[in-house]
This record gives C-alpha cells, structure tokens and sequence, in this order.
C-alpha cells in the first residue's frame, strides 16, 4: 500500500512537471515564433503536443489526457483570446494526437508500435481539425463558412499535417533522454526489459525521415 502511493505521488510529480514544460512551450510559441505559413499567419506552431505525447509514452492515457487538460485551462486563462471554445479546440486537437500512441504503446512497448501510434495521432488530429474548422470556426470567429471551406486544403490540411509530423518526430527524439532523466531522478521505475541495439539508430532515421518530409512540403508551400 505504502509503495503504491509512493508511485502515485511520484506520476503526480511527472504530471505536475510535464504541465510546467508543456505550458512553457505554449507559450513561448505564442509569443515568438514566426507562423509556419505567411497565408495564414495566425496559426501558429505549437511544440507543447512533443510533451503531451511523451506524458502518453510514459504514464498511459490517463494520465496524459489529465496533463493535456491542466495545461488547456492554464493557456485559456492567462494568454489565449479564445475563450472556452479554444479550450475545447486545445483538448481534443491535442488529445487526439496523444492518445493513440498512449494507447499503442501501453500494450506494445515497442518503437514500431511508438511510430505508429505518433503517425495515427497525427493523421487523427489532422482530420479532426478539418472537421472543426469546417463546421466550428465560421461559428465563432464570424467567418463565412464559404470562406473557411475554401481554406481547409491549402491552408488547415498542410498546417495540422506538419504540425502533427514535426511533433511525431520530436517525441521520438527525446522520448529516450526524458525517460532517463526521469529515471535518474527516481521519478520513474527502473527499465523492465532492455531494448534492441538498433532502436537507437532506426528511431533517428524515422525522425529524421519525417522532419525531411514536413520540411520539403513546408518549403513547397512557401514557394507557392
């Protein structure tokens, strides 16, 4: 009893950390980085899904999706201008980008089983922003829908698909060194059972692949 609420203390304090992280990102993204596409320059890249992601790998979706609420809320009350209906957009945007891997990994511990819950939370999230923009936006920025449709190819599709990517590669980059880290400090167990030789080499390569792929089509989009 006495050792499983030390466990318990101990993901409130990962849970509590990830929320500081994730909120940091947020807002550092918010505030200083340039948009990912000058036509439409209020979307704005937002890494703080790379820490939800990893709180889903490491914990299970529980966990992650507590996380994912906490740093929504705290987002909407400080900085966002886009009430409870950004809440809500935040939250299920986010949280259809973590659970799937959440899901996944939770049963498969393994880095084919990371790679494609990532890519499925990627596409999930993509799709479900398409839906959103198509069917909300017009609702509460005031925008004719007419004009919201005719932007959910060129501009919502490419921007949720390599925010998604860039996000699925960068979790598979500091899933690794967050977990020792982590370990070091006792915060998590001790590794159960230890990975292939490889792992290491194949999850640079399927990181490296992706960021190339959401780049080239970035660049693309520019030129255009």
């Amino acid at each position: 009893m006495q050792e499983k609420r030390k466990m318990n203390t101990k993901t409130l304090a990962v849970c509590a950390m990830l929320v500081a992280i994730a909120y940091a990102l947020v807002a550092a993204s918010h505030f200083l980085l340039p948009p990912l596409l000058p036509a439409a320059a209020w979307l704005k890249y937002d890494p703080k899904d790379v820490i939800l992601a990893i709180g889903g790998l490491l914990l299970g979706p529980v966990p992650a999706l507590l996380v994912t609420i906490v740093t929504s809320v705290l987002e909407m009350l400080t900085f966002s201008g886009t009430g409870w209906i950004g809440l809500v957009m935040n939250v299920v945007a986010s949280s259809a980008f973590i659970l799937p891997g959440a899901l996944l990994y939770k049963y498969r511990r393994n880095l084919n089983a990371a790679v494609i819950g990532l890519l499925s939370g990627a596409v999930l999230m993509t799709v479900l922003m398409l839906l959103w923009n198509a069917f909300l936006t017009p609702l509460y920025m005031g925008a004719p829908r007419e004009a919201v449709i005719a932007m959910l190819v060129p501009v919502f599709l490419p921007f949720n698909a390599i925010k998604g990517g860039l996000n699925a590669a960068i979790t598979l980059l500091l899933y690794k060194p967050l977990t020792r880290a982590l370990r070091s400090a006792k915060l998590l167990p001790a590794r159960e059972s230890s990975s292939r030789n490889n792992a290491t080499v194949v999850t640079l390569v399927t990181a490296a692949v992706i960021v190339a792929i959401c780049v080239a089509v970035l660049l693309i989009l520019r030129r255009g």
